[in-house]
């Protein structure tokens, strides 16, 4: 995923520096460069989302795969010719790379070519305005020092979707999990959870905005641990999932992800709630009865398995087996009635057989997600894969896989999907379809992108004339026809999220 940022600020000091965002990879980076940008604005910066007028161009990068990597080296290529011509016809062009692949890659990034000014890694944001400074003065500066602490709590991030429906709140950083095929805990250090006070302020002032559905956003987004006041120092801690383990000691102390979530879906009952992305490990049941309960709290759980081999979840140490994960899918069904669920897969692990694929295909089909992020391994430099395993499945073995484990997600998806016709969904509309002017896209609570007719709607809470739905509307859809990704169907009437939880 690539995005640039919105239209400059209005209000910023004329003559002011210019700059220019892009972001690739996960949620956690779009989150990361509202938090930049958030710095960046106090300290006199204008933004803009023309390449061209930039003085400087920040590109928020991932190292999760190898390719999200090469999409920035081409990325820095285009930028050379760029900076080239800027030197010949004006002020010099400044860039910089922040996030994981600043983390993981800075003297080589530093190195090749002298093309990149600035480094600033995920905990080193704060420190832009004097990296920039530097080089500014005509050196490279470089900032890549990982945190214990740094959760940015004071930094209120300035969303990048003004005036959107929804918005994503960060409210832990790293992980301690240690997979053997994840680079997260190099790039982005320890685990780390926000305050819940600051995070309680943050969700209280998109209400007032008007946002209408919010997502709690975390490596482990479930393992939130909030130690910042002595008296949660003595809360008793949750169990894991049950035939789950960990690498680490069990934790004790500290305001848990139930605690959390219960005083997040209390700020407003218009306002939808939802997390990602969790381990299975932190599921125990005071969160699962709270989202069965809460009907602002999305019935949508991520559970990502990564494969359905024990071998290789053993060989990945991912703390489970494909019976306990099987066990879990089950009660988390039996809990919450209705619940869609999505998870990710890699093809062709290091030792991956093909017994070993075929189990995940299985495992894939019996319990038939609604989305699926499928991915062919990539191996990484730093992680415990590297270090003690083999990367030996054949590049084309691992296309070939991927290929297969994609159809029959999609296959299984739009089976799952196909049983939801004839039924009312509710959907928040988030704007026109991107193929039809005159038709209307949103996503239901199940996050399934849902397709229907803009068309004149009666309101079922208020009694006034008829009118179009616009975006932050709730709509009652009955689904028509299903894909494997999508839904149509025709609007039945605007509603409120409340009024809707007691009649569907």
């Amino acid at each position: 995923m690539r995005e640039t940022g919105p239209p400059p600020e209005t209000g910023s000091a004329p003559g002011a520096p210019k700059v220019y965002l892009e972001t690739y990879g996960c949620q956690m980076n779009v989150n990361d460069t509202e938090i930049a940008w958030a710095i960046l604005q106090r300290n006199g910066y204008a933004r803009t989302k023309e390449l061209d007028e930039a003085d400087v161009v920040l590109l928020v990068t991932c190292s999760v795969r190898e390719k999200a990597e090469q999409a920035i080296w081409n990325r820095l290529q285009h930028l050379k010719a760029l900076k080239a011509r800027r030197q010949q016809a004006r002020a010099p062009l400044r860039i910089g790379i922040l996030g994981c692949m600043a983390e993981r890659l800075k003297e080589e990034i530093l190195h090749r070519e002298k093309l990149v000014d600035v480094v600033a890694g995920p905990d080193a944001y704060r420190d832009l305005p004097r990296l920039l400074a530097v080089a500014e003065s005509g050196q490279q500066a470089a900032n890549v020092l990982l945190s214990l602490d740094e959760t940015y709590a004071d930094i209120l991030p300035v969303q990048t979707s003004a005036g959107g429906t929804t918005a994503f709140v960060s409210i832990m950083r790293g992980c301690d999990n240690m997979c053997t095929y994840c680079i997260v805990p190099f790039t982005r250090g320890r685990e780390r959870s926000r305050p819940i006070a600051s995070i309680l302020q943050e969700v209280r002032m998109l209400s007032d905005q008007g946002v209408k559905e919010v997502t709690l956003l975390g490596q482990n987004v479930n393992s939130y641990r909030d130690l910042s006041e002595v008296q949660f120092q003595s809360a008793a801690a949750p169990g894991l999932s049950r035939g789950f383990s960990t690498v680490y000691k069990a934790k004790q102390g500290g305001l848990r992800f139930a605690h959390l979530l219960d005083q997040v879906s209390r700020i407003d009952p218009e306002m939808r709630i939802r997390f990602t992305s969790p381990h299975p490990k932190d599921f125990p049941d005071e969160v699962l009865q709270l989202i069965q309960e809460r009907h602002n709290i999305c019935k949508q759980l991520h559970l990502p398995a990564q494969s359905g081999s024990t071998r290789v979840l053993e060989a990945m140490r991912r703390g489970y087996t494909r019976e306990a994960y099987l066990d879990l899918v089950h009660h988390v069904r039996d809990s919450i009635p209705g619940v869609s669920l999505s998870s990710d897969f890699i093809a062709g692990f290091c030792g991956e057989t093909e017994e070993d694929h075929q189990q995940t295909m299985s495992l894939l089909r019996e319990v038939r997600y609604n989305i699926g992020f499928l991915f062919a391994y990539s191996m990484r430099q730093k992680t415990r894969a590297y270090h003690r395993l083999q990367d030996d499945v054949p590049a084309d073995v691992k296309r070939r896989r991927l290929e297969e484990l994609i159809a029959a997600f999609r296959e299984e998806a739009a089976r799952a999907n196909v049983a939801l016709v004839g039924q009312d969904q509710l959907v928040l509309v988030e704007g026109p379809s991107k193929r039809s002017a005159s038709e209307l896209c949103g996503r239901n609570d199940g996050n399934i992108k849902v397709i229907f007719p803009d068309a004149e709607l009666e309101d079922a809470a208020d009694c006034g004339a008829p009118g179009r739905a616009r975006p932050g509307d709730y709509v009652v859809v009955k689904v028509t026809s299903a894909s494997s990704q999508t839904l149509r169907g025709v609007p039945l009437c605007r509603t409120t999220l409340s009024r809707a939880a007691a009649c569907l």
